[in-house]
């Protein structure tokens, strides 16, 4: 055991073996909030100064042992810790509600559960794992989709091939990256990390803040396939592919962009990262887009994408200091396109007549 004299932490193996958890069970309760980390102190400058900064995962910070005692006190220990994160397949999960699993299919697909975790099997076919306890509790919710005939907006949608479980496992995943930091850049490339390259590079056309975006990039999840056709496979499941999820998420890594420039500049080679300056006025919240009725989600998680804080001033650099980069290039008086303009030429489903953005529909 790995014991800290001032704060008293444990590394997460030994947290791990002490609440009676497997890795990946420890790594969800964490991304869950279940088990609360502790961030290691002063985190090493230098490494950041040389563009690097990239957090330590949530799931990989030591744990304090007020919080292990904490977690040991409750009176479900350790079952009730253990239920909570137990991940099941499509085949248990039908069991659990006592139905088939082509109805659970049928529920899953349509948005109602959002998987927590996916592999591939040997054929390369995705498998989908949900949370036990929130299954349970949609089947109490939600008895009526259990027997009888779906509704016939289910069956439409149904029938249209609708498939919302790779959308509901990004929207998911992004939520539990995003809660676990609080540094701005490592939000805005966690929302970077769900979009294709090129659309990352129509947002961000400063090539020293996508290579610094890239530095930060979440790990891939476990299981990850490294190469081969399964690899294909996967990174069509984390990667956007709706364009109106594209949308969001383009708008989304805009805002959070804006919100990282406010407090300091992408480092570019041999300088030290400089501080913006301070926003004039308080930031505003941007609202995520309305959830399908219906779908469960993890207490305490928001849905991918929102709210996204958005500064009322945008800094790109102190007031009076000269500009560098790109800016410099640019010859006076010369207006750049706004955000607005670049989206609305380069956005996927963008109608013709009119220059709107395209017509959008609720999801989960």
């Amino acid at each position: 055991m790995t014991v800290d004299e001032t704060t008293r932490t444990v590394t997460p193996a030994r947290a791990a073996a002490e609440l009676e958890l497997k890795r990946e069970e420890f790594r969800l309760a964490v991304r869950m909030g279940l088990i609360r980390t502790t961030p290691l102190p002063d985190r090493d400058e230098a490494v950041r100064d040389r563009g690097g900064g990239r957090e330590r995962a949530p799931e990989r910070r030591p744990v304090e042992r007020a919080e292990l005692d904490r977690l040991k006190a409750a009176p479900d220990f350790p079952d009730g810790l253990r239920e909570r994160v137990r991940a099941v397949g499509a085949g248990e999960a039908a069991g659990l509600l006592s139905i088939t699993p082509d109805r659970f299919a049928r529920l899953a697909r349509t948005g109602h559960l959002s998987p927590v975790r996916f592999y591939l099997n040997r054929y390369r076919s995705v498998i989908w794992l949900y949370v036990a306890a929130e299954v349970t509790a949609f089947g109490e919710e939600h008895p009526a989709l259990l027997g009888g005939r779906l509704p016939a907006e289910v069956r439409e949608r149904e029938a249209a091939g609708e498939d919302l479980r790779a959308r509901n496992w990004r929207s998911r995943h992004l939520a539990l990256l995003l809660r676990g930091t609080d540094d701005p850049w490592v939000r805005a490339a966690a929302v970077a990390s769900l979009l294709d390259p090129v659309q990352v590079a129509e947002v961000v056309d400063d090539p020293y803040e996508r290579g610094h975006l890239d530095r930060l990039r979440p790990p891939p999840p476990p299981g990850f396939p490294v190469s081969g056709a399964a690899y294909e496979v996967a990174v069509r499941l984390v990667r956007a592919d709706d364009p109106d999820e594209i949308l969001w998420h383009r708008v989304s890594l805009a805002l959070a962009l804006d919100e990282a420039r406010a407090v300091c500049q992408a480092p570019h080679p041999g300088e030290r990262p400089r501080p913006a300056a301070p926003a004039a006025t308080e930031p505003e919240v941007v609202p995520a887009p309305v959830s399908d009725a219906g779908v469960v989600r993890p207490s305490g998680v928001a849905p991918a994408g929102g709210p996204v804080r958005r500064p009322a001033v945008r800094a790109r650099a102190r007031r009076g200091a000269p500009p560098s980069g790109r800016a410099a290039a640019r010859a006076p008086g010369v207006r750049r396109p706004g955000l607005l303009d670049r989206l609305r030429r380069s956005l996927p489903g963008r109608t013709g007549g009119g220059g709107g953005w395209g017509e959008r529909r609720d999801w989960g």
